[in-house]
């Protein structure tokens, strides 16, 4: 591969070696190059965001398992994510295009599989961007209502939802002004996370008045899910219950498709973007696990001594920051959250316009015209309003009150954020997971870039492909009794995990459409590259 490229720059001298790379695989520099390597790390370590996803769904660890849950979940499942990652990193090293994951599949596995993989990772996009952008409204509320008594007392999921669409709006703004802006945006936002979870660490570390016990933090364990009568002993709290909480790890180390998605506008992008997606899972597992130890190690306690874990099961991490250290610090913690969670927003925007410009340039979504258009900043703007009202379109949901509890104990449960959250992992995770299986599949012949596995792609491939299907089948099971349909006593629908609704109903149609016409006219990434070559000699 490298001759090939230093053939195809010895004719046409005016490319680059990066616009070589490209060339050979069938297209033409149309997006501008400004991002450094750091940058491209950046967005994906952005993404992930531990500010993020430790925290929106700390409650999702918490309540399925209990301390446990979270202790030994994040790094055990943190080390299968990072086995993707260098998967995927191999696969971003040897093509490192726009449409990364989808194009992938088509190269390696036929226009089918690149048509499928990429409406999956478009989906998961969409979904991540709603989720983080939902997550970062409600954490400015709690913000202003933990530092506000009268904000508080108006509290309503209709104003949580318009604080969302305001964050989606400024998201979409950002993104449409300039891609180099989202780049320089991405690099201060890496320092923000580094400068905001050490800061957050130390006070939980320093402030508190107590802290749990090291038995409490790695031994303790509890259901509150509802199955199994708070059973912490049988086979389903092993299997099930703990698997629930998968989600909080799952779900905040994602996003780090994002390099593949940057890579047409990064340097050196096939040595770089490989390095930027197994670099942005290590250093986020590394930091989001002391930031969640101090979390549960700062778990207050209830008057009588005992672990408040009701409280923390309710209230998630902003009641342990107002209870352990007080409504000013609180606040402080609450808003460094909030502004990261409003930086990962709007680099998932990005990631997102960007999939969807080169899934469009290869026409495979309806209205490719109009969203592979560029502006004359060279940024998909038409892609990034699509993405914005996909993302609030999929969130209606959020504005339906689900209580478990009573109305004197109120439980209020974000079923739909975990659902739209779970779809985000769903969607990207099966998407990695057929490039994946299809690289494996092709062994040897495999033409690798400058960066990957060797050999040890052989027993890598399968265990990263084993453990999304498995993760994804959890995901996909109804996480509250009243969500299960086959409890006709207990069932609602306002209980519903409506995750595999979404996904599988999606895969049905497109399945559909995809018999019926895409198949006659899809035939995978379209080449671009004969008025490359014009231009080149022209230039």
């Amino acid at each position: 591969m490298p001759e090939a490229h230093e053939q195809i720059h010895e004719h046409h001298p005016h490319l680059t070696a990066d616009e070589a790379h490209l060339a050979r695989l069938g297209y033409k520099q149309e997006l501008n190059r400004s991002w450094s390597g750091f940058s491209n790390f950046a967005i994906s370590f952005s993404i992930i965001s531990i500010l993020a996803g430790c925290f929106t769904n700390f409650g999702a660890g918490f309540n399925n398992g209990g301390p446990i849950s979270i202790s030994w979940s994040w790094p055990i499942l943190g080390v299968f994510i990072l086995i993707i990652g260098f998967t995927m990193s191999e696969l971003v090293s040897a093509y490192p295009t726009s449409g990364g994951i989808y194009w992938w599949a088509s190269k390696l596995g036929g226009p089918a599989a690149g048509f499928f993989t990429g409406w999956l990772n478009l989906i998961g996009l969409v979904a991540v961007t709603a989720g983080v952008s939902y997550g970062c409204a409600t954490f400015i509320d709690l913000t202003i209502s933990t530092y506000s008594d009268s904000f508080a007392a108006d509290y309503s999921l209709t104003r949580v939802f318009v604080i969302f669409m305001i964050v989606l709006v400024l998201a979409s703004v950002l993104n449409i002004f300039s891609g180099h802006l989202m780049a320089i945006m991405n690099n201060i936002s890496v320092w923000w996370h580094v400068a905001g979870a050490l800061g957050i660490v130390l006070v939980l570390v320093f402030v508190p008045d107590q802290h749990q016990s090291f038995s409490y933090v790695f031994t303790e364990r509890f259901n509150n899910s509802g199955y199994a009568d708070g059973s912490t002993t049988n086979l389903m709290f092993w299997f099930a219950i703990v698997p629930f909480g998968f989600l909080l790890t799952q779900y905040t180390i994602t996003g780090f498709d994002a390099c593949a998605h940057l890579s047409e506008e990064t340097a050196s992008a096939s040595t770089e973007a490989a390095k930027g997606i197994w670099r942005s899972i290590f250093y986020s597992l590394v930091a989001g696990y002391i930031l969640l130890l101090a979390v549960v190690f700062a778990i207050p306690n209830t008057p009588d001594g005992a672990p408040d874990n009701a409280g923390v099961g309710g209230g998630g991490v902003a009641y342990i920051f107002v209870q352990s250290l007080g409504t000013n610090w609180a606040t402080f913690v609450l808003f460094i959250s909030a502004a990261a969670q409003f930086f990962c927003a709007t680099a998932c925007m990005t990631s997102a316009s960007r999939m969807t410009f080169a899934f469009s340039r290869d026409g495979a979504i309806p209205g490719s015209s109009i969203l592979q258009k560029l502006t004359k900043a060279r940024v998909p703007a038409n892609a990034v309003v699509f993405v914005g009202i996909a993302a609030a379109i999929v969130t209606v949901p959020a504005l339906i009150e689900v209580n478990v509890g009573t109305p004197e104990a109120p439980l209020v449960i974000p079923v739909a954020f975990y659902a739209v959250t779970s779809i985000a992992v769903i969607g990207l995770y099966l998407a990695f997971a057929i490039p994946i299986w299809l690289r494996w599949r092709h062994g040897s012949s495999f033409e690798v870039g400058s960066w990957n596995n060797g050999s040890k792609y052989r027993w890598m491939n399968p265990l990263a492909v084993a453990e999304i299907v498995i993760v994804t089948i959890y995901l996909m099971m109804p996480s509250l009794p009243g969500g299960n349909p086959f409890s006709e006593a207990d069932f609602e629908w306002k209980f519903v995990n409506y995750a595999p609704i979404v996904t599988l109903g999606t895969l049905l149609l497109l399945a559909i459409w995809w018999q019926a016409s895409a198949k006659h006219w899809f035939t995978g990434p379209k080449h671009t590259i004969d008025q490359a070559v014009v231009e080149a000699f022209d230039s």
